[in-house]
């Protein structure tokens, strides 16, 4: 049965030829082999220059890839001799070179900046190929005249540059190198290099202040160096990283940014990296009834990595895939063949799951043996800012201790001073654990501004009436005009009437009225009409701020309290009463959480409470109570209104005479009319600061 297979080499496809179809026409005669390889830029022409052991007889067969930009070149009956299987050159569009190894041939894959010609001459055991740009002649396998693709495409004739460079670190150790470009259309070309990330700017100048190298090594992320230069029409930025990384860019406007994230290695990944999903390089395979050991070892080439394979491995497999992650086909043939692997460093172990997890049983069995073996070690732990007893707490809980079967602890009260014996392990575990949480305690100031406004007004008019009849005058022969002005005649007991008639005055119990009163007299003075009309307009606005304020540890509660206590009696069982006191405080209570960015959560009770003469009774002074309880989330010294209340109170009043009341005009003689309009507002504000940890007074 005829066994066809093709890979991808990173996104292009890379076809080949039948095996069975190409051992059979290969030549019986010793294989030839690639020995060295050689790059020479001249002008806009790249030459390559393969050298071989035996000469070529004939010009090898190849084909191109438009996207990304490729040329392929086959050479049957030919092993690779160099002993590198990738070699990088960046010189001029030419990246680098790859060489894959097949049973009969060997396929050489120029890997591109964008489409390009080829010219192939044989010279001895030498073979050349002059590599132009692709302007106008189309790709031989679906391609088309596309130049290669940028982070941006220039649109603009103008000349580009570079405006300035700033380097940041940041939140979580990541780095960050923005450019501020003069042209939001320049087109911008990322590759990484080696260990190196290769940014090109196209058609851009570099300022002689911006053409230096950056070392960031002090900013304790991963890139070391940030170098700028001018490379022709071009401006080139080369970021070297260290460690494990990953990077990501953007623009906005004329801003580009690149992030060199760091990477925490995960021993069990197959492709290190924080996205999701399958990472590796895509290729496609297409084989039927083919080993799974052949299988594996095809994969291990493809992607470099060591794979050991168990002699419990075995069988065959077929399987179509067309551009799919190199991890997610392994991941395929594991799961059809009942295996799992694991991963150390740049080793695969694959084998049946049932032997893996028998092996990983014993050795889990074999280190909890060592444990029981190991010798014991004492070492003691300073406890600087947290209790020695809540730490020793945390290592014997019995529900997740930290110690071993072996392991105690011992805690000294004078000193906070804990002794603790265990492995060296564990040890190190206890250790690490203490330097996480025996560390100082945030502090945070909370101020609550409790405001209590208020807006009065009132208005009232009324008028008093009365008649009578002067019968004599106890002063003799005194006139009764002389008498008018204190009005010591009118209600005593020598006369009757006065202003009893109509008794409907303006009434204020806040303010004291305004009266107008005057009286008529018959022209013989022994009749009069006495009239009051009383009034009264009062306007008042007034503000009281109440402002508690306390500081606390993170999650420790707080209370602040200022008033009086009121004694009031109240009945004993006995049938005695006693003195008992009730509190009119204006009190904060609150708990902060500090939040991971900067905000504080506060659990908040407030309480204003102020005695109310106006309302006391026998029993005790009556107490007016304004209280709220709430759980909020802040930024750190904001302010936010976390309660209020608003009261408007308007009446209008009138009390009149029956009848006479309602008369035009002239019932107002015999009536009283009050407006009222209040208006109270109650607004609680709070906001909380994070105290700094460098804060000193002075």
């Amino acid at each position: 049965m005829k066994q066809i297979g093709y890979y991808v080499f990173g996104f292009a496809a890379l076809v080949m030829l039948p095996w069975s179809a190409i051992a059979a026409n290969a030549p019986d005669t010793a294989p030839n082999a690639i020995e060295s390889m050689k790059v020479i830029q001249q002008g806009t022409v790249v030459n390559l220059k393969l050298t071989f052991k035996e000469p070529l007889t004939v010009v090898p067969s190849g084909f191109s890839v438009a996207s990304p930009a490729r040329i392929a070149l086959d050479f049957p009956n030919t092993t690779n001799g160099t002993g590198k299987n990738a070699q990088t050159f960046n010189q001029g569009d030419l990246r680098s070179v790859n060489i894959i190894q097949s049973d009969v041939r060997a396929r050489v894959v120029l890997n591109l900046t964008r489409a390009m010609n080829y010219d192939a001459t044989i010279e001895g055991n030498d073979l050349h190929l002059a590599l132009t740009a692709n302007v106008s002649k189309a790709w031989q396998e679906g391609g088309a005249n596309q130049p290669a693709e940028h982070f941006s495409q220039t649109r603009s004739e103008a000349e580009n540059s570079i405006r300035d460079i700033a380097f940041r670190r940041g939140k979580d150790g990541e780095a960050r190198i923005a450019v501020d470009m003069s042209d939001s259309n320049s087109g911008i070309d990322i590759r990484q290099q080696g260990h190196s990330l290769i940014v090109d700017f196209i058609k851009a100048n570099v300022p002689e202040g911006l053409r230096k190298k950056l070392d960031v090594t002090d900013f304790a992320t991963p890139v070391v160096s940030v170098s700028t230069v001018q490379q022709g029409a071009n401006a080139r930025m080369t970021i070297v990283p260290k460690g494990l990384w990953e990077h990501n860019a953007y623009q906005t406007d004329n801003q580009f940014v690149i992030e060199v994230k760091p990477i925490v290695e995960d021993p069990n990944k197959l492709v290190q990296g924080t996205r999701g999903g399958y990472q590796g390089e895509k290729l496609s395979l297409n084989f039927q009834n083919v080993e799974v050991r052949r299988l594996l070892q095809v994969i291990g080439e493809f992607t470099g990595l060591n794979m050991v394979v168990s002699d419990s491995v075995g069988g065959s497999i077929t399987l179509i895939l067309k551009d799919v992650p190199w991890d997610q086909a392994l991941d395929i043939i594991l799961s059809q063949k009942g295996l799992d692997m694991r991963k150390n460093g740049n080793v695969i172990l694959v084998a049946q799951r049932e032997e893996i997890a028998t092996k990983e049983k014993l050795e889990f069995e074999a280190k909890a043996q060592i444990g029981d073996l190991e010798p014991l070690h004492t070492e003691s732990f300073q406890m600087n800012y947290v209790k020695g007893s809540d730490v020793k707490k945390l290592l014997s809980d019995p529900k997740q201790t930290l110690l071993s079967k072996r392991g105690s602890a011992l805690l000294d009260d004078r000193s906070n001073i804990l002794f603790v014996q265990d492995t060296p392990t564990r040890l190190d575990d206890v250790r690490e654990m203490i330097a996480k949480v025996d560390v100082p305690v945030r502090q945070v100031m909370i101020e609550a501004r409790i405001v209590e406004a208020g807006d009065t007004f009132a208005k009232s008019i009324g008028f008093r009436l009365g008649t009578g009849a002067v019968t004599m005058n106890t002063t003799g022969n005194t006139p009764i005009a002389t008498l008018l002005p204190d009005k010591s005649w009118i209600n005593s007991a020598n006369n009757f009437g006065g202003l009893g008639s109509v008794n409907l005055p303006a009434v204020s119990a806040s303010a004291s009225t305004a009266t107008f009163e005057f009286t008529l007299f018959n022209s013989k003075m022994t009749k009069y009409l006495d009239l009051e009309i009383s009034a009264l307009e009062s306007d008042g606005r007034g503000k009281v701020i109440s402002s508690p304020r306390v500081m606390t540890a993170n999650q420790v509660e707080a209370l602040i309290e200022q008033g009086v206590e009121i004694p009031y009696q109240e009945g004993t069982s006995s049938g005695a009463t006693s003195v008992s006191f009730r509190k009119a405080n204006l009190s904060l209570k609150v708990k902060p959480q500090i939040t991971p960015d900067g905000r504080v959560t506060m659990s908040l009770d407030i309480n204003k409470d102020t005695p109310n003469t106006a309302l006391s009774t026998g029993s005790g002074i009556a107490i007016d109570t304004k209280h709220v309880k709430t759980e909020v989330l802040v930024e750190n010294g904001g302010t936010v209104v976390i309660g209020g209340i608003y009261t408007q109170k308007v009446s209008d009043t009138t009390n009149r005479v029956p009848f006479f009341g309602d008369l035009p005009y002239i019932g107002w003689l015999f009536k009283n009319r009050e407006w009222v309009d209040d208006k109270t507002e109650l607004l609680v504000f709070i906001t909380p600061r994070i105290v700094a940890e460098g804060l000193a007074l002075r």
